[in-house]
């Protein structure tokens, strides 16, 4: 039996793809037991140095050591860079006097999983996405809970046990699930973006930096969406807005809305019947906790991570899913705007509302606290 903990070191960054789960799940820790202490490690180049001061946790950093691609001087420097980042580790899991550590995967938590190894202190391994991450290969073997955001996702714990739990949401997105504060929030999102209350809502985002090739598409589209009785909220992504609105500029703006970037996407998904969107893992997971149906068109580059991210959903009927390369205007005629006019969101929704997961910060928080 684990014995009470006193001391929690939560690991990652980079991104804000590891950095809002490790937060969200970090404040639901403190909810459930403010008498734990909570460190959190990062490395100086990534956005937790911004975020984790300002949720109100203290930051600290390790060396940031990429693991080398290719033979080159960077490589015959690697093991001693490394070996430094994982005494680094050490030194702030022996300070922190940590009783367990929960890693959510990047450059950060591969030196804290072999630190915590060599200390016999417990693992929480948390993979974000449907393919996992180097980092948290490495620390599944050694992890008492392999805790997953998708049941695909071919990561498991070489001696503990894992499970599917999955993604910590930001507490603005949870508010959404009451249903109350839902209704309560559609409104005030209709009035905030003059949206009418009498058509439905298709979303489109390619997510903050925007996709080129949907705004494109959709901004094409417009007179024939607004045509079909569908009003749009559009979030072109930052830098994209202008070119947008030059397609644009013959449509009727009463029922397409142009927005470039917004800092509360919250507002967004109040309002949303339907999204169609890129197939990051948390714009997949917000989606389905909040029972949205949506259309994927995965953003084309990588190792297909993000169609891998989609497939749960898909495969749930909560979800289409597009190749970018076939996402065109007759897609959007012949795929999208019938959903509305069939009924299907409503099917759609009733699927993701099965494979959402809202509650997998309390999950993951209660699985750190080892309850």
């Amino acid at each position: 039996m684990n014995r009470k903990v006193r001391s929690a070191v939560l690991a990652g960054g980079g991104t804000a793809g590891h950095v809002n789960p490790l937060l969200s799940t970090a404040k639901m820790i403190r909810n459930l037991d403010p008498e734990v202490k909570i460190s959190v490690v990062g490395t100086h180049a990534g956005l937790e140095t911004e975020l984790v001061p300002k949720a109100g946790f203290d930051l600290s950093c390790i060396s940031r050591v990429p693991f080398p691609r290719r033979v080159n001087g960077e490589a015959f420097l690697f093991p001693y860079r490394f070996a430094k980042a994982v005494r680094e580790a050490g030194k702030l899991l022996d300070a922190a006097d940590a009783d367990v550590v929960l890693g959510f995967g990047g450059y950060v938590s591969t030196p804290i999983y072999l630190a915590a190894a060599k200390r016999k202190i417990r693992i929480v391994v948390h993979e974000g996405n449907a393919m996992p991450g180097l980092a948290n290969k490495v620390g599944a073997r050694f992890a008492d809970v392999v805790a997953l955001t998708f049941a695909s996702t071919p990561l498991a714990a070489k001696k503990g046990r894992t499970v599917t739990l999955g993604l910590p949401l930001r507490p603005q997105i949870l508010r959404l699930t009451c249903q109350s504060a839902a209704k309560e929030m559609r409104e005030e999102a209709l009035r905030h973006f003059s949206l009418s209350p009498d058509r439905p809502v298709l979303l489109v985002t390619g997510g903050s930096l925007g996709a080129a090739h949907l705004n494109e598409v959709f901004a094409r589209c417009a007179q024939e969406i607004i045509a079909a009785g569908i009003q749009v909220l559009h979030l072109t992504g930052k830098g994209k807005r202008q070119e947008t609105e030059r397609i644009l500029a013959d449509t009727p703006r009463r029922y397409y809305r142009v927005v470039e970037y917004l800092n509360s996407m919250e507002q967004a998904y109040a309002v949303a019947d339907l999204a169609v969107t890129r197939a990051g893992a948390g714009m997949v997971c917000e989606l389905a906790a909040l029972a949205i149906p949506a259309v994927f068109v995965p953003l084309p580059v990588g190792n297909g991570e993000q169609a891998l991210n989609a497939r749960d959903a898909v495969s749930a009927g909560a979800a289409l899913m597009c190749p970018d390369c076939e996402f065109d205007a007759d897609f959007v005629r012949t795929r999208v705007l019938p959903l509305f006019a069939s009924g299907s969101p409503e099917g759609m929704k009733a699927a993701a509302r099965k494979t959402g997961m809202p509650d997998a910060g309390r999950k993951l928080a209660e699985t750190v606290l080892g309850r």
